[in-house]
């Protein structure tokens, strides 16, 4: 979805100013929670460390898919923002798990 071709819906006056950071920072909260979930499927025990390496795997995924919407995929723009928020989704989640885990 993140290097699909949105065409005029982009400017739809349905989409408010942010709404596609708001989406990045969804996805990535989504992904790494999933990520972290098959996880901890796998390991008995979820640590610290484990949820810090979740939270590098989902900004470098982020980050990937930036470098390849700004060079390969010109339709779309990579941009600084949208890997801030893709970030912000995955600390949220990793930081979420990490309580949900020690309860």
């Amino acid at each position: 979805m993140c290097n699909m071709k949105m065409g005029s819906i982009a400017h739809s006056p349905r989409f408010f100013p942010g709404f596609d950071k708001l989406t990045h920072c969804c996805f990535f909260f989504m992904f790494t929670v999933l990520a972290i979930h098959g996880l901890i499927a796998q390991k008995s025990n979820f640590t610290f460390f484990d949820a810090v390496k979740m939270f590098a795997v989902a900004v470098a995924f982020g980050a990937l898919i930036e470098i390849l919407q700004l060079y390969i995929f010109t339709w779309r723009s990579g941009e600084w923002n949208d890997l801030f928020a893709d970030s912000v989704g995955a600390g949220m989640a990793a930081f979420s798990s990490l309580i949900f885990v020690k309860r």
